[in-house]
């Protein structure tokens, strides 16, 4: 029997988006300081690698080029965002138009391990040392060992799903 070949087709990026809106994912600020400066963006594509050792990788756009800055910083703090932190998730996504200490001051925050801004009352924030940055056609992969962890309330999580924001 001959085995069975699939069709191939091209995929064009916004049927891919489509297909993608569809997952629903967890909504977290990453956020960076040091000599590049402090950065915080809203992401979706995050996930844990390993628990030994405790490792998870985040997912960045890298035709922004403030988003350098949290390779140059070699840091960063993966804020994982709960129902009422709505506001935090639009203004780092960048659509609100405000400047980063604007974004920065709607929340608190305070640093467990690496000096990277930790969110106070996240449902979790895992503090990073930056281990491997890896580029990946429009993203760059962040691979960061967790140096410090903070598990917050137990509130509902914040859900992206669909392109609008849910509670799981």
């Amino acid at each position: 029997m001959e085995p069975r070949v699939l069709k191939k087709y091209e995929i064009g990026p916004q049927a891919y988006r489509d297909a993608m809106a569809r997952f629903g994912g967890a909504v977290h600020v990453v956020t960076t300081d040091g000599p590049a400066g402090r950065r915080g963006a809203t992401v979706i594509a995050a996930c844990s690698v390993s628990d030994s050792p405790p490792t998870v990788l985040v997912c960045l756009n890298r035709e922004n080029p403030k988003n350098e800055a949290f390779v140059t910083n070699g840091k960063f703090a993966l804020n994982t965002l709960s129902s009422t932190q709505q506001a935090l998730a639009v203004a780092f996504s960048g659509q609100t138009g405000l400047q980063p200490e604007e974004r920065f001051a709607l929340g608190e925050w305070d640093v467990i391990a690496t000096g990277a801004p930790a969110l106070q009352g996240a449902l979790a924030t895992f503090d990073c040392e930056l281990m491997e940055a890896k580029e990946w056609a429009t993203h760059r992969v962040l691979f960061g060992r967790v140096a410090g962890l903070r598990t917050g309330d137990h509130l509902r999580p914040l859900i992206y799903h669909e392109r609008s924001y849910h509670t799981l």
